[in-house]
């Protein structure tokens, strides 16, 4: 089965099963990775679907520099 005919197929049985209704659709955190302005190391960050586009604020796992990444 190639690329696009799995798609299809995909947006198929999602279109399905959300006119059936008995399969409920929910938004979940997300995990950015961001870097840390101080030290460079690698953070992950949980955002929440309404946080999305905003600066998040985290806190550096390895110096404690705190920080907002987009």
């Amino acid at each position: 089965m190639s690329k696009e005919a799995a798609r299809g197929e995909l947006e198929r049985l999602v279109r399905e099963a959300m006119e059936k209704k008995n399969i409920a659709v929910k938004k979940v955190d997300a995990r950015l990775e961001a870097k840390c302005g101080k030290c460079g190391i690698a953070n992950k960050v949980k955002v929440s679907p309404g946080e999305e586009g905003r600066g998040i604020k985290f806190t550096c796992k390895e110096c404690g520099h705190q920080q907002s990444a987009f």
